[in-house]
């Protein structure tokens, strides 16, 4: 992965972009609030240093009697660091000045605030133009100061134009601070930016890709780890650190998603072992038959015709075993259709029930059906096939389990909005080891529950006997009346649970106890079907 595709590099400059644009916004902020500051400390000292002078003033005017003398002295006694002083008269003449400030020419830069001698910007003032300034504010006798800010050709200048009064006589009074000091200082200041943000910045670089590197090491670790997990080794774990934050939650998350991946492993190891298990049995019975018929000449047609029912019996098992894999199989991949259709559920719970019932009586197993549904039927949406399908699945089990002369109780009802179908044996129950599994597929109750012997096990342990047709027959005639459905590899619960959730219900374990078991069906009504008129 190059380099600016990296999670680290991303937010690293991310980080100095954003980094660069809050200094960026910081230095100028900082500029304009700092030469706020300092023009507004040049301002108060301004009025500080002019009313110094104005008293001073005062005091040598009582001693000077002439105003020349006394604003002269003045102007030689008041000294202010970086601040000058020039005096003019009610006519605009200029009288005297600090000696390093004399008349020349000013440059205006600023407005005066909305001063009225200075409304119209004057791009240059020499002597007598300044002259006039000082002639009008006096003309206007202006008690307001004015605050403008002048160049000279090699500085600035704030300059405060306010008046005076010398043994009662008007004069203008300009107080001008030099404001190189001032640039100076914002150089200064600007230089520190330019030179500290670039160093500061290389450092957030770094400082972010380094945090960033750290932050994202254990994802890192995480997928190290994850690239080494393979079919072989799903029991390893991503490393969870901190489990309150993100990283943790995520390696949680990822651990989970490994659980339910090791999981689904092992269901497929499990499923696709006991497929070969339960295809294994008919396909030995197919070749332990086909080898006896043809180890022997001169046999009789009735012998063959043996060999060859048994042969028939094998292959159709093995055909319903292929046909619930297959069922099954696209039932989880969501391409086994529904093709439902409105229906009266208590009369294909009857036809299934009828069509059973031939099957339980050669097992001696009676089948009881009873009904709560009034006239108006159970109306429903959903596939008759398959509604056949789970009924026979369950009434297999049932009679399967019970003994002989034993009752099958089936019956349906409405609860509410749904209803229950309830199928009950006598049998010997279910273990309760057994019951949170009895879903599960592939998976069989100890033989002990079932009335006859299952044709897998018995084959399993005969299979070797390929000379010994008989005990195939005989073992075969004894289970074979239970794979006309089912087939008998424990498959039934699981596809009949199958049914009952495409169709919006559930299929549950009511109770198994020592009495019997009974499975309950519950599905929800259809209304929308309701008003059909039930065939009489």
């Amino acid at each position: 992965m190059s380099w600016p595709h990296e999670v680290r590099w991303r937010l690293t400059l991310w980080y100095a972009a954003t980094s660069s644009i809050g200094l960026a916004l910081f230095a100028i902020g900082s500029l304009v609030v700092i030469s706020r500051v300092l023009n507004t400390r040049a301002d108060r000292f301004l009025r500080d240093a002019r009313g110094g002078f104005l008293v001073e003033l005062a005091v040598e005017s009582r001693e000077y009697p002439e105003d020349a003398d006394a604003i002269r002295m003045t102007v030689r006694e008041v000294r202010f660091e970086e601040t000058r002083f020039a005096v003019y008269d009610a006519n605009g003449r200029f009288i005297v000045s600090t000696a390093e400030f004399g008349p020349e020419a000013l440059v205006v830069s600023a407005s005066t605030a909305g001063a009225p001698l200075l409304r119209t910007p004057v791009p240059l003032l020499d002597t007598a133009a300044l002259r006039r300034v000082v002639r009008t504010r006096s003309a206007q006798q202006s008690r307001t100061d004015v605050l403008l800010t002048v160049g000279a050709a090699e500085s600035e200048y704030r300059v405060m134009i306010g008046g005076a009064s010398v043994h009662g006589r008007p004069y203008t009074v300009l107080a001008v601070h030099d404001r190189s000091e001032h640039h100076a200082t914002m150089r200064r200041v600007a230089a520190a930016y330019a030179f500290g943000i670039p160093l500061f910045l290389l450092g957030a670089v770094g400082g972010g890709y380094f945090l960033a590197r750290r932050a994202l090491a254990p994802v890192g670790a995480m997928a190290d780890r994850a690239r080494a997990i393979g079919a072989s080794t799903l029991h390893e774990r991503l490393p969870v650190g901190d489990a309150r934050d993100e990283l943790g939650g995520l390696a949680r998350v990822v651990n989970d998603l490994l659980s339910r991946l090791e999981q689904a492993f092992a269901q497929q190891f499990r499923f696709v072992a006991d497929a070969s298990h339960e295809l294994r049995t008919p396909v030995a019975i197919l070749q332990a038959e086909s080898e006896v018929a043809l180890s022997r000449e001169n046999r009789t047609e009735a012998e063959y015709r043996d060999a060859l029912a048994v042969m028939n019996k094998s292959s159709r098992r093995l055909s319903c075993i292929v046909e619930d894999l297959f069922l099954l199989a696209r039932a989880d991949a969501g391409h086994m259709p529904l093709h439902a259709e409105p229906l009266y559920l208590d009369e294909v719970l009857a036809d299934s029930v009828r069509g059973w019932r031939s099957v339980a009586s050669r097992e001696g197993v009676r089948i009881e059906l009873s009904s709560a549904i009034d006239e108006a039927g159970a109306p429903f949406n959903g596939s008759p096939s398959l509604l056949d399908r789970l009924f026979l699945n369950l009434l297999d089990n049932a009679v399967k389990h019970s003994p002989r002369d034993g009752v099958v109780r089936v019956g349906i009802s409405r609860s509410g909005k749904n209803y229950e179908i309830t199928i009950a044996d006598n049998g010997p129950g279910i273990p309760a080891s057994a019951q949170p599994h009895i879903f599960e597929r592939f998976f069989r109750v100890d033989a002990a529950r079932s009335r006859t012997t299952s044709l897998a096990d018995a084959t399993d342990s005969n299979a070797d006997r390929a000379t010994a047709a008989l005990p195939y027959r005989e073992l075969f005639d004894s289970a074979a009346r239970t794979a006309t459905v089912t087939s008998g590899a424990g498959l039934g619960l699981a596809i009949a649970k199958w049914i009952a959730e495409a169709h919006g219900g559930t299929l549950a374990l009511h109770h198994a106890s020592a009495l019997g078991t009974e499975f309950v069906v519950t599905l929800a009504a259809s209304e929308a079907v309701a008003s059909m008129n039930k065939p009489a």
